[in-house]
């Protein structure tokens, strides 16, 4: 029988995602927190967005941070690979049985 150690990220009483590692749950929570003051700073902008649109496009600006931020310095994305996609699409997808 084997001991697992489980580290689980959780939001308003919901579980987001588990981990295994201490560190990965850190990261990924400090990115919700991100996440979150994007999509608060995005509902004072100039474009009319739902609270599901503001969520997601705080996720993905948070989850593809290194590339908002060169961008914001005047270069270009520095992945060459296509943005990630944000947590919750990914999650999205993974429940999806058709992707």
């Amino acid at each position: 029988m084997a001991v697992v150690i489980k580290y689980i990220v959780e939001r308003n009483g919901e579980e987001k995602m588990t981990f295994t590692s201490k560190k990965e749950a850190d990261a990924y929570d400090k990115m919700l927190d991100t996440a979150d003051q994007l999509s608060d700073f995005l509902a004072t902008g100039p474009v009319a967005l739902d609270d599901a649109q503001l969520e997601e496009l705080g996720l993905f600006l948070a989850a593809n941070k290194n590339d908002v931020m060169n961008v914001l310095k005047g270069g270009k994305a520095v992945s060459e690979k296509k943005p990630k996609a944000s947590p919750a699409k990914k999650l999205q997808l993974a429940d999806d049985p058709a992707a």
